[in-house]
């Protein structure tokens, strides 16, 4: 064996490791000879040469590392300085640390380098580099407008001040170029971007005021300048507003023809008090053979967008509507959406309807899915149904032409809920905030939302209808896009069992098999329990986000093997699709199959996309609103529950929803672990631990509209929960197991919190 085999075979018995040429030597006996060694060193280099062998920066040589694989995926920014890359529905995201993002902004096309690939059995995710940015998102944005200080005018040189933006996921402040416009103090402006974060100047954009929207003390501007900020547009072009003035406000009778009749149906819509687009009507009688009839009748919106007008092009660009504190931005223009759109009492109006024939079981038996026309009998609130379903005589009586519809569909609803419940339904039941405002909207109040019966008795039977339209295609394998909600990730769902173990209530099977049903038997388990708002929280954020997809890959959270959105066709781009989709596939052709193969992929995405923008600013203008409610509060105590822990401190949730954090460097009378298995924080010297659930008493020290941040300080009280601190505690980072020494909050849970509570409110659909 020549001395180039004996170095490479050495190396194949360590291959993740490097060694010093000295040490090399030792361990193959040739350092004790000068001229062996220097013989050594030769080979070295001859094996550099020819890349058999690599030379670190240190000087050690090792075996070449396999090349990191480069992939292309869309980086989503943390406002912390982290991001992920996602680089495809099916394949982990790659975790990107600060530092390593190449100052990548949300939503930016990237390539990047997996520096250590995941690896579910261990829980770890994949980690890389950002090495290139292939195309930028974002190309501008709304801020208010700032002058610099004394110091930075020095420096100025070309540039006016700097605008500060309210996407926090856009973490830069941007200077602004004297080439532009130029704004006033307080001004909220939209800002071309001319230059881009790098890294002499890493905190930085620049850019150019295009336009002044207005001023910060304008009313609404607020909500305005978030909705700007992530690209969401308030304005109508001038070609979809004619569009929609062209469109009819009445139904001919000519038009009617080839559509099915239901115009004599008992007809009613329900919705809350203040909707006025009314998309969805509903109908139910009793059969002969004891099954029950429900029609639902959606707005047949697709008959007045056509594909490719400019309505359908600006209705795919936006994706959805968007639901903020005191505006919807709609998906469609009022004309439509408030007009003929609406199925507004006792007036023709074309529908799609899903007409179901139900057993007493719940399953649906036979159905039709069909174009139709329908003149409602009623305009219903929740609020009056509910009035009906608890009997009361006032209501039942006024509203007496639809009384007996609403008593079936009571029970119907009944039935449909306890059929999702057999096959593993997961119910979540979350709280949702309703935030009043006042003329100029300034938080007046926030609530948390209720929904009666009325409100879930609609979502059953949205809820029926779409898995039944989904049915319908995916039994005749016609091209579609499907709402999927796949099975929670392994190392996501192997922590929340560890977490759950924390609380004594364990979780059967295995992160890869557990289906919905044992997940929604842990919920039945932990119903009524001091943790069980705590353990839905982070049962939720164990699953994967629902998206929409062109295969059907069934929905996970509601146990149905098929699932679409049909129902709100005035508000989704998704269920608009579905409409088209139902009245060109009803006698597809080769033509129109290969049309919609081809188109539906990409809407997919797109429209998954922007709902998720909708999200964000939806929940963007919820936490600037509770934060300028709060304001008026600082130094108040309340006693709040601990939501989430992290290393940095714990967040705490009052009961009307409001959410704050009580950072670390508060908790100034110990030092205290982090332990990430059962999510505690515990001090080395007082034993005091902060675990999720727990109540504890909190003052309001900052709250901060334009960051939406609201910050809090622990309060010493009975509330709080001391546990014997073990010797050899100090330097335990990781912090220890505390399942058996759980408090007993039990005591706590029938204390009223003397916050206020919610009054009943209207649900929202």
């Amino acid at each position: 064996m020549n001395l180039n085999q004996k170095v490479t075979q050495f190396l194949a018995n360590m291959p993740s490791k490097s060694i010093s040429p000295k040490m090399l030597a030792t361990n193959l006996g040739l350092a004790d000879d000068a001229e062996t060694y220097k013989n050594l060193l030769k080979t070295i280099a001859h094996l550099e040469e020819s890349k058999a062998i690599e030379v670190t920066a240190g000087g050690n040589i090792a075996l070449p590392q396999p090349e990191a694989a480069v992939i292309e995926g869309t980086f989503s920014a943390n406002p912390r300085g982290f991001g992920f890359v996602r680089v495809g529905e099916n394949e982990p995201d790659v975790f990107v640390k600060r530092g390593n993002t190449k100052f990548a902004m949300n939503e930016d096309v990237v390539e990047v380098k997996v520096t250590s690939p995941a690896n579910p059995l261990k829980g770890n995710e994949a980690e890389g580099k950002v090495v290139a940015i292939k195309t930028r998102a974002v190309t501008g944005l709304v801020g208010e407008f700032y002058a610099f200080n004394e110091a930075e005018k020095q420096d100025s040189g070309s540039l006016l001040g700097y605008v500060v933006n309210k996407n926090k996921k856009i973490p830069f402040r941007t200077n602004i170029s004297k080439k532009g416009l130029h704004p006033e103090v307080g001004d909220i402006v939209r800002v071309d971007i001319t230059h881009y974060p790098e890294r002499d100047f890493p905190d930085v954009l620049q850019g150019l005021v295009v336009e002044i929207i207005g001023k910060s003390t304008d009313t609404g501007i607020d909500v305005l300048e978030v909705l700007e900020s992530m690209g969401i547009p308030s304005e109508f072009p001038e070609d979809v507003i004619a569009e929609a003035n062209a469109v009819p406000e009445e139904i001919a009778e000519k038009d009617i023809i080839d559509r099915v009749d239901y115009r004599n149906e008992i007809t009613f819509t329900i919705d809350g008090a203040d909707a006025k687009d009314l998309d969805d009507a509903v109908h139910i009688k009793a059969l002969a053979n004891g099954n029950i009839e429900l029609g639902v009748h959606i707005a047949d919106v697709s008959y007045y967008v056509p594909e490719g007008s400019a309505l359908d092009k600006e209705a795919l660009n936006r994706g959805t509507s968007t639901y903020v504190t005191d505006r919807v931005v709609p998906m469609l223009p009022e004309r439509l959406s408030n007009g003929i759109c609406s199925l507004n009492p006792r007036v023709n109006r074309f529908t799609q309807s899903c007409v179901m024939e139900i057993n007493a079981d719940g399953h649906v038996v036979n159905y039709k899915i069909s174009q139709s026309v329908i003149k409602t009998t009623e305009r219903m609130t929740y609020s009056d149904v509910n009035e009906m379903i608890a009997g009361n005589p006032e209501f039942l009586e006024k509203f007496a032409n639809i009384s007996e519809s609403v008593t079936q569909m009571a029970k119907l609803h009944a039935n449909l809920l306890a059929m999702r419940a057999r096959r593993g339904s997961i119910d979540f039941d979350t709280q949702e905030s309703k935030i009043i405002v006042d003329k100029l909207g300034k938080p007046i109040d926030i609530l948390v939302r209720k929904r009666g019966i009325a409100e879930m008795m609609i979502e059953s039977f949205m809820l029926i209808a779409n898995e039944t339209v989904a049915r319908s295609f995916a039994t005749r394998e016609l091209p579609f896009i499907y709402r999927v909600h796949e099975h929670p990730k392994a190392d996501k769902l192997t922590r929340f069992i560890d977490f759950a173990s924390v609380f004594g209530i364990p979780l059967q099977g295995t992160p890869e098999k557990m289906a919905s049903k044992d997940l929604q038997d842990f919920m039945l388990k932990i119903k009524g329990q001091p943790g069980e708002l705590v353990l839905a929280t982070m049962l939720l954020r164990s699953m994967q986000q629902a998206r929409y997809d062109e295969d059907n890959l069934g929905h996970f959270g509601l146990a149905a093997e098929y699932y679409t959105h049909f129902t709100s066709p005035i508000r989704r781009y998704p269920d608009l699709l579905v409409h088209r989709l139902i009245r060109a596939e009803s006698k597809p052709t080769s033509e129109v199959i290969d049309h919609f193969e081809a188109i539906i992929p990409e809407v997919a995405q797109q429209t998954s996309s922007r709902e998720r923008r909708a999200i964000d600013a939806e929940r963007a203008v919820e936490a600037m609103k509770k934060a300028e409610y709060m304001e008026s509060y600082v130094g108040t105590e309340y006693e709040v529950t601990i939501s989430s822990i992290t290393r940095f401190g714990f967040f705490v949730s009052l009961p009307n929803t409001i959410e704050g954090l009580v950072h670390m460097s508060t908790l100034g009378d110990d030092f205290y672990n982090f332990n990430e298995r059962d999510l505690t924080l515990k001090g080395e010297r007082t034993g005091k631990v902060f675990r999720m659930g727990q109540p504890i008493k909190v003052k309001l020290i900052k709250s901060d509209k334009i960051t939406g941040d609201i910050d809090f300080e622990h309060v010493n009280s009975e509330l709080d929960v001391v546990e014997a601190v073990e010797k050899g505690s100090r330097g335990d980072r990781g912090g220890r197991d505390s399942r058996d020494k759980r408090p007993d909050w039990k005591k706590n849970k029938d204390k009223k919190p003397f916050y206020k509570q919610g009054r009943k409110s209207d649900g929202k659909k």
